[in-house]
């Protein structure tokens, strides 16, 4: 599911220029495709090192993430002016990290219940869905920025 997730992201965002990946449809408040696609390995990352060492990120690796991770005004200045081919190269980087280390595990790996939201219980199935299914949020939001980025600039 991952995978397929993954194959369909990269479709919507293959051939898109630097100009595209840093458009801002709202320069206040909006998010660009760049910045989701550094999003989307963020996140990544993050449930890596929480299911993988069961642990919370320390505040260094928050700050290694950022401004990835929360999005917002930083990732606005900071995350432009990339090609495709960096954040495809992030994101197959930190895919292979994944697979190869789900290979090590157990199945019942999957079925282990750990805190996570609230102070409620969740297994790392659950906690790995989460995972794409952010990916899948927020390639429905890069479809619109594309929509919305074709009305303004190839107009």
């Amino acid at each position: 599911m991952m995978n397929y997730t993954r194959v369909m992201t990269l479709e919507e965002v293959k051939k898109l220029t630097v100009e595209e990946l840093d458009f801002l449809y709202d320069k206040g408040d909006g998010n660009s495709v760049g910045m989701l696609l550094s999003h989307m390995a963020a996140v990544e990352k993050a449930y890596q090192i929480e299911t993988f060492q069961n642990r919370e990120l320390t505040e260094e690796e928050i700050n290694d993430l950022n401004p990835a991770l929360e999005l917002g005004n930083k990732a606005r200045e900071q995350i432009k002016g990339h090609s495709i081919e960096i954040y495809l190269e992030e994101l197959a980087n930190i895919r292979h990290q994944t697979i190869e280390t789900f290979k090590t595990l157990p199945d019942e790996w999957l079925f282990l219940q750990t805190p996570f939201w609230f102070d409620e219980s969740a297994n790392n199935y659950f906690k790995w869905f989460h995972v794409f299914e952010d990916e899948l949020n927020h390639r429905g939001q890069i479809r619109i920025i594309k929509k919305m980025m074709a009305k303004q600039l190839h107009v």
